[in-house]
């Protein structure tokens, strides 16, 4: 994929109400995004295609929807306050700031683009120094290399100093309070309730969909890093001598779970291990995707063991062991978190495509799965008269409270079909003069373009059939 593609990508996801920038009439906020009508609805059905098939599929997760603003001993206990932690180098000219890191990667990957020797010799270094955190020679490697600043192309670097990417919120009242950075710690903080509360045993897990908040420096690639944006993490508790068997489980179906998706999975997926472990856990994967800027991860899977209950037993007085199969035991966890933004840029990514027609012309078209196509239907009329609009309405009418249909007849069919293939629109039913005689429409496939006739009272019925969640669901649950 190009940078050209990437931009048409943008603007596509603009044109057509997916993605807006925020607040764009005040010049926009970086790194921050809205949906708009299109995407809002795209984004909803992927949250809840994610959500039952964890918690439908399995009779042992539940759900949970814990606060975005937590005491902030919590934040202690994670290890957020001490550990998470970027690196920061500022231009005094520009004013600038930037990950020091990214800079040298960005700009050996540019420099030496066919020298694959030298690059990896330079980021070999960068990756020693780093795990060293010997910020001077990170610093010493921006110098030699003669970096510039984006900008202003200078090179007057501050020295590079740790900064924590928690936004801080300001109270008069209490202590600071802080934007949570992920959405697992309002899970593990309610295990006990949820626990006790629905009679859970071990093993069980616990889904959260929510927003997190990180103070990005660097924020970029659209809508993949922002300062806000949604997870869906689900957290299982398991005995810790079933660690490696839980583990892989999850690994293993999960990446399935991508892979159903139909993302033509073999040029756009791979499932890679961590080179290097965070310090909460002994295993971590990530499933990664193959975005139009290369392959970046889109969800983890890890083993974070018994660290967070750990902690907030001993932070906060309270018993987090449970006693269960004869022991009394603090449960280990096998965490699955997913960037519900980055999902919907894959989708955005692998299902938009530029058609040659047999015409010559092109067709723009949004090839998305039919369970999470924004609508699912469009109704027309072929004129705007002899009474065709009115029975399109009265079909709209009729079964609008059963799938997110669209209406409309402003301009002609052609136009008309060629919106929703942009849009990802499954079936489009157009009312013409034969339905007055045989109640019958005519039926096109956005994907194949092809047409047939079908009876009204059999429109519900497809669209059911064919973008409902019934028929991707029964196939997962033969993986569970």
């Amino acid at each position: 994929m190009s940078n050209h593609f990437f931009e048409f990508l943008i603007s596509h996801a603009k044109v057509y109400g997916f993605i807006f920038p925020s607040s764009e009439i005040y010049g926009g906020l970086n790194a921050t995004y809205d949906y708009g009508p299109h995407g809002v609805e795209l984004k909803n059905n992927i949250k809840e295609f994610w959500w039952k098939s964890m918690t439908l599929l399995h009779e042992n997760i539940v759900g949970v929807d814990s606060s975005i603003l937590m005491h902030p001993d919590i934040w202690n206990a994670s290890g957020h306050i001490d550990k998470f932690n970027e690196l920061l180098i500022d231009n005094r000219d520009s004013k600038k700031r930037y990950r020091p890191e990214i800079l040298i990667q960005e700009y050996v990957e540019k420099k030496f683009l066919n020298n694959s020797e030298k690059k990896e010799k330079i980021l070999s270094r960068l990756s020693q120094s780093l795990k060293k955190n010997d910020l001077i020679d990170v610093k010493a490697l921006i110098d030699e290399l003669c970096i510039c600043d984006p900008i202003e192309k200078t090179k007057n670097w501050t020295d590079i100093r740790h900064f924590n990417m928690m936004f801080k919120i300001k109270n008069e009242s209490e202590k600071d309070l802080y934007l949570r950075p992920e959405t697992a710690q309002g899970i593990f903080s309610n295990f006990q309730n949820i626990r006790k509360s629905n009679r859970m045993k071990i093993p069980f897990g616990i889904a959260q969909i929510g927003k997190s908040f990180r103070n990005e420096i660097f924020a970029r690639k659209f809508i993949f890093r922002m300062r806000e944006f949604e997870q869906m993490e689900m957290q299982f508790f398991i005995l810790p001598e079933e660690e490696i068997k839980w583990y892989e489980y999850w690994r293993k179906i999960r990446f399935k779970w991508h892979l159903e998706l139909n993302l033509e999975y073999k040029k756009y997926y791979k499932l890679s291990d961590h080179d290097s472990l965070s310090h909460y856990e002994s295993a971590g994967s990530d499933i990664e995707f193959y975005f139009p800027f290369g392959f970046q991860e889109i969800e983890g899977i890890h083993s974070r063991r018994d660290f967070d209950l750990k902690n907030h037993e001993f932070f906060s007085k309270k018993k987090f062991r449970i006693f269960e199969y004869k022991k009394n035991y603090i449960p280990y966890v096998i965490e699955t978190s997913l960037g519900l933004d980055r999902l919907f840029l894959a989708l955005l990514s692998s299902s938009l495509k530029k058609e040659k027609l047999k015409n010559g012309k092109i067709r723009i078209v949004l090839k998305l799965p039919y369970y999470l196509s924004p609508i699912k239907g469009a109704i027309f009329p072929l004129v705007q008269k002899d009474g065709l609009p009115e029975i399109a309405k009265k079909i709209f009418n009729e079964i609008k409270i059963h799938h997110r249909l669209v209406y409309d007849q402003k301009e002609s069919i052609g136009k008309l079909y060629r919106r929703q293939d942009a849009i990802g629109t499954p079936f489009c039913f157009t009312v013409d003069y034969d339905t007055i005689k045989t109640d019958t429409v005519t039926m096109r496939n956005r994907d194949t373009m092809k047409q047939k006739r079908i009876h009204i009272k059999e429109i519900s019925r497809i669209i059911e059939q064919e973008t409902g969640l019934k028929k991707i669901l029964l196939k997962l649950s033969c993986f569970t």
